[in-house]
C-alpha cells in the first residue's frame, strides 16, 4: 500500500473535479457526431477540433486522431456510438506509453536520508498550496516533514508557507526576504539531517524573469544542497495551473529548458473545463504527471492515477 493509495473517496473527488472538463468534452463530442452513424473523415475532423479546443494540444491531438484512423481502417466500419469507447481506450494507451514511471501507488525509497522535493513553478499556479497539501498527506501517512522557504524574493511567499506549516503542524526553515535561496535550502537540509526528518519540501522562486538567471539560481540551490547529501534532490516537482490550458504548456517548456524536471503537478482542475491539458502535457514532455489538484480540501491533491483519470473523464 503506497503513501497516497487510491480510495473510494478520492475517486469521488476526482469524478467531481473533472466534471467541467467531462461536460465540455461530451457536449462538443455530441455536436461533432450529430446526424452521423459511422466514423468518417468529417467526424474525425470534428473530433480533432473537439480535442484541440479541450486543450489536449495540437501534436497530441494528431497522435490520437491517427490512432483512431488506424482502427477505422482496420475494422472497416466503426459506428459513432463506439467512438466514445475508442477515444477512451486510445487516450489511456497514450498516457500509459508516455508515463515511464507508474506513480499510482507511490512510496518513499528507503535510503536512510530525507526524501527531498524541490518545488518550482511561477507565482499564482498553486505552488505554496501544493506544498502545504503534500506536507499534510505525508504527515498523515506517518512521515515527518520539514519545509524550506527558499522563495526569498517575495515576503508574501515566505509568510504563505509559514501559514501552511502552522496549519499542517510541521517545522519550517526560513530567513529574511532577500536572503540567498541556496542558504535557506542548505539550512533546511542540515536541520532535517539533525532531526532525522523523512521528507523535505523546498519552495523556490516563482518567476520566469530570465531563463539563464533561473537556471543559475536552481543550479546553485542544487549544488549547495549536495554539500549535505550528494544525491539530492530526489524530485524536482514543477507545479502548473491546469486552468491556464496552453499557457501551462509554455511554462512547462520554459522550466524544462531551465532545469531538470522529474515530475509534474497540475492544479485547479476542478475549476476548469481544460482538464485535457493533463493528456497533452503528459504526452509532449515525457515527464510523469505525479499529482493533480481536484479541489480545495487538504486531501484533494491526489497522486495521478492514469486509469482512474480516464475513467472519470469518460464514465
Amino acid at each position: 500500500m503506497g503513501l497516497f493509495s487510491f480510495t473510494k473517496s478520492k475517486k469521488e473527488s476526482l469524478d467531481k473535479g473533472l466534471e467541467k472538463t467531462k461536460e465540455s468534452v461530451f457536449s462538443k463530442l455530441s455536436r461533432a457526431i450529430v446526424g452521423k452513424t459511422k466514423v468518417d473523415d468529417e467526424v474525425l475532423d470534428n473530433l480533432e477540433e473537439v480535442l484541440i479546443s479541450s486543450d489536449v494540444g495540437v501534436a497530441t491531438t494528431l497522435k490520437i486522431i491517427e490512432r483512431i484512423e488506424a482502427r477505422v481502417l482496420r475494422d472497416k466500419y466503426v459506428s459513432t456510438s463506439e467512438l466514445n469507447q475508442i477515444l477512451r481506450q486510445e487516450i489511456a494507451a497514450l498516457l500509459s506509453e508516455n508515463n515511464t514511471v507508474d506513480v499510482s501507488d507511490f512510496d518513499l525509497p528507503k535510503t536512510g536520508q530525507p526524501y527531498v522535493i524541490l518545488v518550482v513553478g511561477v507565482n499564482g499556479v498553486g505552488k505554496t498550496t501544493t506544498i502545504g497539501k503534500l506536507a499534510h498527506q505525508f504527515k498523515a501517512a506517518g512521515k515527518s516533514v520539514m519545509l524550506g522557504a527558499a522563495d526569498t524574493f517575495r515576503a508574501a511567499a515566505i509568510d504563505q508557507l509559514q501559514i501552511w506549516a502552522d496549519r499542517v503542524g510541521v517545522p519550517i526553515v526560513r530567513q529574511q526576504m532577500g536572503s540567498d535561496p541556496a542558504s535557506v535550502a542548505y539550512d533546511t537540509l542540515l536541520s532535517a539531517k539533525a532531526s532525522g526528518t523523512d521528507v523535505v519540501i523546498i519552495d523556490t522562486a516563482g518567476r520566469l524573469h530570465n531563463k539563464i538567471n533561473l537556471m543559475n539560481e536552481l543550479s546553485k540551490v542544487r549544488k549547495v544542497m549536495q554539500k549535505v547529501y550528494p544525491n539530492v534532490p530526489d524530485e524536482v516537482l514543477l507545479v502548473l495551473d491546469g486552468s491556464t490550458g496552453q499557457n501551462a504548456f509554455e511554462q512547462a517548456k520554459q522550466f524544462t529548458l531551465a532545469t531538470e524536471v522529474t515530475a509534474l503537478a497540475l492544479t485547479k482542475l476542478d475549476g476548469t473545463a481544460k482538464g485535457g491539458v493533463v493528456i497533452g502535457i503528459s504526452d509532449q514532455f515525457k515527464i510523469p504527471v505525479k499529482y493533480i489538484g481536484v479541489g480545495e480540501g487538504l486531501d484533494d491533491l491526489q497522486i495521478f492515477n492514469r486509469s482512474e483519470f480516464v475513467d472519470s473523464l469518460f464514465k
